[in-house]
């Protein structure tokens, strides 16, 4: 195991913080602060340009790799995640509305609501069979351990998990075997089968048990197997490897506030940190010391 620090390679310019009134999301998970954004949810996409979900300003931001920032969905909303779709699709996971498609800058279609309603939905990826799966939060914790998981695939719901101390990140390992969720009270990772029974529920394990700060926000994968985890207030992040040993602790120089994490698409060795606290994006380069 090695530790590593982070260096800074872009943040949310000036221009676009938030300077008015906090949202009710801001005002709810951040009662007195003056919060000019929360970003979350980063990914890249096929052109290697870095996306960020602002929750509680409604608002997409895609990254060039230059670092140029651009909203790209501003909405009356709260997306906590957004993916762009196998078919080419702004979907997005909303606290507010639900699994929704982004149609435009202020527009979106509401895809559903949930079965029984959503609590709040959190995070999200895809699988490489193009299956949905994501989170569903909303105030859950160890005393209520009552968050989701779920899959969307075939244009079908299906809830798979309704037992974890906050669902929040969510990963499916490279070789679409395994699921990954961060139950984030319990300061856990979570692990199961893409190969669902036909009914009832997964066999779940722990995979990772955590400790200090808030508990695991964000996850991501890479080619190699690895899995990253954004350690929420504790601002660092780890990355594991296929049998859960740790390979490197990552500490951010500057916020605690980490929220999310991905890999570079074009470098597996390179993950990009993301710190809400200061809508800082770093970037650390993790050394190819087991080949």
């Amino acid at each position: 195991m090695i530790q590593l620090t982070a260096t800074l390679w872009t943040e949310l310019p000036d221009a676009l913080h938030h300077t008015g009134e906090p949202s009710p999301w801001a005002k709810m998970t951040r009662p007195g602060l003056q919060m000019h954004s929360f970003l979350e949810a980063a990914f890249f996409d096929a052109d290697n340009n870095l996306w960020l979900s602002d929750v509680p300003y409604g608002r997409v931001f895609k990254i060039t790799p230059s670092g140029q920032w651009t909203t790209v969905h501003q909405i009356d909303g709260e997306p906590h995640a957004m993916r762009i779709a196998p078919d080419g699709r702004h979907i997005a996971v909303d606290y507010k509305h639900g699994l929704i498609e982004l149609t435009g800058k202020a527009d979106f279609d509401v895809i559903s609501t949930g079965e029984p309603e959503f609590l709040g939905l959190s995070d999200m990826t895809y699988g490489a069979d193009d299956a949905l799966w994501f989170t569903d939060s909303g105030r859950s914790s160890l005393s209520d351990p009552t968050g989701r998981v779920y899959r969307w695939q075939d244009d079908k719901l299906r809830l798979v998990l309704d037992c974890v101390p906050y669902s929040n990140g969510i990963a499916v390992s490279p070789d679409n075997a395994w699921v990954y969720v961060a139950a984030t009270r319990a300061n856990q990772v979570w692990k199961f089968s893409t190969r669902l029974p036909e009914i009832g529920s997964p066999m779940v394990g722990t995979y990772l048990q955590l400790s200090g700060g808030l508990g695991p926000d964000g996850l991501a994968c890479n080619s190699l197997g690895w899995l990253a985890v954004a350690q929420a207030q504790a601002g660092r992040a780890y990355v594991y490897d296929p049998m859960g040993d740790l390979i490197a602790d990552i500490r951010l120089p500057r916020g605690a506030w980490t929220t999310s994490v991905t890999f570079d698409p074009l470098d597996p060795y390179r993950l990009i940190i993301v710190d809400a606290q200061f809508a800082g994006v770093f970037t650390c380069n993790i050394p190819n010391s087991r080949t």
